[in-house]
């Protein structure tokens, strides 16, 4: 009797246990939820990520260029309607300072002129902060207008903010692209993953050409 009572009582603890561990599950699953939509609000995050790239697969030549209005070096600020009537050059770098995109803003700024001739204002972009900016622009002599978005904001409309991939490595920046856009604020052509060596002289071409 005493055997058949113990294992009633074993049964009942078993059936309770097996009540609550759901909702121990259910809280653990509501807590992941939670963390992760706390993640996905955060800027660089991947649903940022993903906003990024469908406004790469969207925007496309002849579409009407994304409006933007950021803050410059030097104080200025730069926006898509100062250029309204003009062709522009909007290129997108990685980070200010580094070697890449050092030579990419010489080359540019080296060829302002030539730009201004064709009728061309030149404006670079990245996620630098407008006193880092200031640095760049002063180290190495830049005379282009730069522009700084660190909330991404406009990376993200013109589909540069994406995953990028470094020796396996697997992280969210800028992919270096640039845009020419007519004096009708659409899209002429674009330049996707620029390799640096010679860009600045095949975007003045096209720029003469259009």
């Amino acid at each position: 009797m005493a055997a058949k009572k113990a294992k009633t009582t074993a049964k009942k603890a078993a059936t309770k246990g097996a009540r609550k561990a759901p909702k121990k599950s259910a809280g653990k699953a509501a807590a992941k939820t939670k963390t992760a939509a706390k993640q996905g609000s955060k800027p660089g995050s991947k649903p940022a990520a993903g906003k990024a790239a469908k406004a790469a697969a969207t925007l496309a030549v002849g579409a009407r260029a994304p409006k933007f209005a950021l803050a410059g070096d030097g104080g200025s600020s730069i926006a898509l309607d100062d250029f309204a009537g003009h062709k522009l050059v909007l290129y997108f770098y990685p980070k200010a300072n580094t070697s890449g995109c050092t030579v990419e803003a010489m080359d540019f700024s080296r060829l302002k002129d030539a730009f201004a001739k064709a009728g061309t204002s030149v404006v670079g972009v990245s996620a630098d902060s407008v006193k880092a900016l200031d640095g760049f622009k002063e180290k190495r002599s830049l005379t282009i207008p730069l522009a700084s978005d660190p909330a991404r904001k406009t990376l993200e409309a013109y589909g540069v903010w994406q995953e990028k991939s470094l020796y396996g490595r697997k992280f969210f920046g800028i992919v270096r692209t640039t845009f020419l856009i007519g004096p009708d604020q659409r899209i002429a052509r674009i330049w996707p993953k620029v390799s640096v060596a010679g860009h600045a002289e095949e975007v003045l071409e096209a720029a003469k050409a259009l």
